[in-house]
């Protein structure tokens, strides 16, 4: 029987200190802790280092697939697990993940359900759960791409396995602060793209602002969710329309060359 792999468990953060050490006691269990801090004003690094986590700081921000990657190059682990301070991980997951470090399969990237909580109500409905992330992965083989915002594994074909238990997600404990996250999302999807070269009509704005409506509402049965589910369906909505906006308003605005 191969010994059981070495688990690192990764996170990035910025002054999270409220919501850190729920986290890091959800994964004191693993054999490596790394927190890369990308200049908090809090107590976030001092919570972790008296968790007994690894800590290193990068202040300049390249975007959130550039800080993971190098906070996973801190990692001596033989797999690593990606989390964010919101997060926690569950016991019947843990236990999931367990079995994979006791015997892990080749050429297989792990996924995990996260389960979100918005409003006071963990999601059931509205696409947000199971709302599967990859997540658990070999060290050497894989990393996250290098995108500014909604940065994903480069699974490079793996084989994607679905693992049981929850991934418990604070997604949103506050309308405000969800949403003021949500613009910063929305700008930096803008300006990559904008980046990039790609653009939107006027029209476009307003199919995919009702599009994603009526997808979270209607396709994705948030009505069953309750009134959660109808001001998540409108919020997605309005981050859409944030999003296409602020595309459309860069090509519009920008000074052209000559």
């Amino acid at each position: 029987m191969s010994a059981r792999k070495r688990l690192s468990v990764v996170l990035i953060a910025k002054n999270e200190a409220e919501l850190l050490p729920e986290c890091l006691r959800s994964v004191a269990w693993a054999d490596e802790i790394v927190l890369l801090d990308a200049g908090s004003h809090d107590a976030t690094a001092d919570i972790a280092r008296q968790a007994g986590a690894k800590v290193y700081q990068h202040e300049t921000w390249e975007g959130f697939g550039k800080q993971r990657q190098r906070a996973q190059s801190y990692a001596t682990g033989d797999y690593i697990l990606m989390i964010d301070a919101d997060e926690r991980v569950s016991a019947p997951l843990r236990q999931a993940i367990e079995q994979v470090l006791h015997a892990p399969q080749e050429n297989t990237v792990y996924s995990l359900g996260r389960r979100n909580l918005f409003l006071g109500r963990f999601m059931r409905h509205s696409g947000w759960y199971p709302d599967r992330v990859n997540r658990l992965y070999e060290a050497r083989r894989y990393q996250y791409n290098d995108h500014l915002v909604h940065e994903s594994l480069e699974t490079q074909g793996a084989r994607i396995v679905a693992l049981p238990g929850d991934l418990l997600h604070l997604t949103c404990r506050d309308l405000y602060t969800f949403q003021q996250k949500q613009l910063g999302y929305a700008r930096d999807w803008a300006q990559q793209r904008y980046s990039q070269g790609k653009r939107c009509g006027f029209f476009s704005i307003l199919s995919h602002t009702a599009g994603a409506f009526c997808k979270t509402w209607l396709l994705r049965a948030g009505f069953l969710d309750g009134k959660q589910g109808f001001l998540l369906a409108v919020v997605n909505a309005q981050y859409t329309f944030n999003k296409y906006a602020t595309l459309w308003a860069l090509h519009h605005t920008q000074p052209t060359g000559e």
